[in-house]
């Protein structure tokens, strides 16, 4: 078989990117496989193309509903029909239409919530299943930055549906991440393809000032030099809503905020305006991001730092993805660790939650409700639930420690980012282009004299409805 062949024959690229041909060897040569690969290096094209060259159908489990949506529109606009999703979106009538004809189709993607459905799991397990993808892996380790403990029942679906080729995909995460991932799937042997989470052509800057409002002056500031596009990163909803109306109202930019309080319908709407460059810049929380199909974003600020460098790098990966120049940039100002502080405790359930009644439960915050269902399907005892609580708590205060070592770091800071990923391999740099504690120049990063002050933009619909009224 010519895999160059069938990789235009079927998703229309002359070319695999690095790693990507051995991952997709292994898995349609009947191997499991584990595949750590840099945000923004392909790994969709990965289980899209072994999918392709596999008998039966593709499930694809994915955490967040933009992204599954984001890639069943791709792949229909790429001349792939045959592939739908089940989520919240749908109505019953809707669910029951996909579920009474699956067998039309050739990519599921679900998410790992919709797959722990009786019902829904009862019609999957009748089919053959090719390929069991699962992306954004790192959600199901306990210890990853983003666990999802539904997650951590896709080893049993795994066993009932017998045990199928799977995909195990990520950008970033720890060895010790990877191993509780496997412990978790129920998977002893797989074929590893852990790639560099480096990625050389984003520079690396930290700032740090006495205050928030010296903080918040220096973002301010460079949203007016950066050429974008750019995304904002916050870790309060409320000041993301605040500083996207301030950049409307006082920049005129093109500015929306997104967070996940929003309604569903209008976070995609958001997320499609970006990535159609109807949108310049993003003030966005972290559930903004992953898996979003925009080549060309410049720049990644964290006005708050985040939980922990793995979350860091995940996020700041959504610059540069075309392989240009772009860089990330976090603004520290004292004390600001104290909020993640205040986050991490927010995160983790109080062990007192657990005597109240079923009901009230239910109405708990969606983390914390999610992470105590998880305990009582296990059927823990109290002191093991605590232990556990407590462990987890630590887990993330010493991943915070972690962070604010990198803030204080005095040496190179790619090479920081590499340590904490156990690579020994040399660091790839760029000159003047590495990081804030190598000689970084900024120049480039800025908007060249014909970009700066007002532009004005051709407005197509403006256009088009003058043209039918005239």
């Amino acid at each position: 078989m010519n895999l160059e062949q069938e990789l235009k024959r079927y998703l229309g690229f002359e070319t695999f990117r690095s790693g990507q041909r051995e991952i997709i060897e292994a898995a349609i040569s009947g191997q499991d496989v584990f595949a750590m690969l840099p945000t923004g290096t392909g790994k969709t094209l990965c289980y899209q193309l072994a999918g392709h060259l596999m008998d039966g159908l593709v499930i694809v489990v994915s955490p967040l509903l933009s992204l599954m949506q984001d890639q069943v529109e791709r792949m229909r606009a790429g001349g792939e029909k045959r592939v739908t999703a089940l989520n919240s979106f749908l109505s019953m009538r809707e669910k029951n239409m996909i579920l009474n004809q699956i067998d039309a189709y050739k990519f599921l993607f679900l998410s790992p919530e919709m797959l722990a459905s009786e019902e829904i799991r009862a019609v999957i397990l009748k089919q053959e299943i090719a390929l069991f993808v699962i992306d954004e892996a790192h959600c199901i380790s306990q210890w990853g930055h983003d666990f999802r403990p539904d997650y951590l029942y896709l080893g049993e679906f795994r066993k009932l549906s017998g045990n199928p080729v799977t995909m195990v995909l990520t950008a970033t995460a720890t060895e010790i991440v990877r191993k509780d991932i496997l412990k978790q799937l129920h998977m002893e042997e797989i074929t590893s393809f852990i790639y560099s989470v480096n990625r050389p052509n984003i520079a690396l800057s930290v700032q740090k000032f006495p205050n928030r409002q010296q903080k918040m002056d220096a973002l301010m500031d460079l949203t007016e030099k950066l050429a974008g596009p750019g995304i904002i990163y916050f870790s309060s909803k409320r000041m993301a809503e605040e500083v996207a109306f301030r950049l409307r109202s006082e920049r005129d930019y093109r500015v929306a905020h997104y967070h996940g309080d929003m309604e569903a319908a209008d976070r995609i709407v958001i997320q499609q305006q970006f990535v159609y460059g109807q949108l310049d810049l993003i003030c966005a929380t972290s559930a903004f991001g992953m898996g979003i199909d925009k080549a060309d974003i410049r720049y990644v600020i964290h006005f708050h730092m985040p939980a922990d460098l793995e979350a860091y790098v995940q996020e700041m990966g959504r610059a540069g993805r075309d392989g240009q120049p772009s860089i990330a940039i976090l603004l520290y100002a004292s004390g600001d660790e104290m909020l993640q502080r205040q986050l991490a405790d927010k995160d983790i359930p109080d062990v007192s939650l657990l005597e109240l009644p079923e009901k009230l439960q239910q109405t708990l915050p969606e983390t914390e409700k999610r992470v105590l269902d998880h305990f009582l399907r296990q059927k823990l005892t109290k002191d093991e639930i605590i232990k556990r609580l407590n462990y987890r708590r630590a887990w993330k205060r010493d991943n915070l420690n972690q962070f604010l070592c990198y803030i204080e770091d005095t040496n190179c800071r790619r090479t920081a980012i590499m340590r904490y990923f156990s690579e020994t391999d040399s660091v790839r740099k760029i000159k003047d282009a590495c990081c804030d504690l190598d000689g970084l120049d900024f120049l480039p990063f800025y908007k060249k004299e014909k970009e700066e002050g007002s532009q004005e933009v051709f407005d197509w619909v403006e256009t088009l409805q003058k043209l039918l009224i005239e």
